[in-house]
């Protein structure tokens, strides 16, 4: 496994995924999309399964666009 974040645009469909984000939020209240966005978080977190990258994703979000 890499041991650096790869932030380069690499989804073959972005849009694709994005609806899919959307959809899954149809009809939630603001407590269930939290917790809808925490579990997602958490289950990639698990796949990448590396602290250092998942650390350098977390400085990397929080960087203002």
């Amino acid at each position: 496994m890499a041991d650096t974040l790869n932030a380069d645009p690499g989804l073959s469909d972005p849009d694709e995924l994005y609806a899919s984000l959307i959809e899954a939020h149809q009809g939630l209240s603001y407590e269930e999309s939290a917790a809808l966005n925490a579990k997602l978080v958490l289950l990639l977190a698990n796949h990448v399964d590396d602290v250092g990258v998942l650390r350098q994703a977390i400085r990397a979000a929080c960087e203002p666009e």
